[in-house]
């Protein structure tokens, strides 16, 4: 079974157990690899699941718990347009949970608070099919947020140069 069979199968039982824990239908939003793997953009090896945290009760744990490993990240510290939601693809394979991944545009810009050997290579595949300027747009969307912890909007900008030279952007 590949990557992106295995991922399909846990998010199906994380929605088995939704249903049987009687847990109102919510959103999750994945960003980072397990995104990646699941819009089919690329196939690393990855097996961890991140997502945002949308302020979610604390009742949802036992749900969540189904992932196996995987990381809530809070939105505050996330290099994350606050538009993302409107660019995320909806994966239809799902009936009872929202299950969406980012556009291959959010998961770039993400990306770039890193740009560790890793990050870079995922950026190099996903840069192939993405619209630079739509890049450029998450990019001033990012830099405009209010509620975005500074330590990471510092780190962001120290990396964006070398992004933007790299990838032409």
């Amino acid at each position: 079974m590949n990557n992106y069979d295995l991922m399909v199968e846990e998010l199906k039982n994380m929605e088995k157990v939704a249903i049987a824990l009687e847990v109102e239908p919510f959103p999750i939003y994945f960003l980072g690899g397990s995104a990646c793997i699941l819009g089919k953009y690329t196939d690393r090896a990855t097996r961890d699941f991140d997502f945002i945290d949308l302020d979610y009760s604390a009742k949802l744990g036992k749900v969540f718990r189904y992932l196996g490993d995987f990381d809530m990240l809070e939105y505050e510290s996330m290099i994350l347009s606050p538009f993302f939601k409107d660019r995320s693809i909806k994966l239809e394979q799902f009936k009872y949970l929202s299950i969406f991944i980012l556009s291959r545009e959010d998961i770039i810009v993400s990306k770039i608070i890193r740009m560790e050997p890793k990050d870079i290579e995922d950026i190099d595949l996903l840069i192939k099919q993405s619209d630079k300027k739509l890049i450029s747009q998450i990019i001033k969307e990012v830099l405009q947020r209010k509620d975005l912890n500074q330590t990471k909007k510092s780190a962001f900008l120290d990396k964006l140069p070398l992004f933007k030279e790299r990838y032409d952007v």
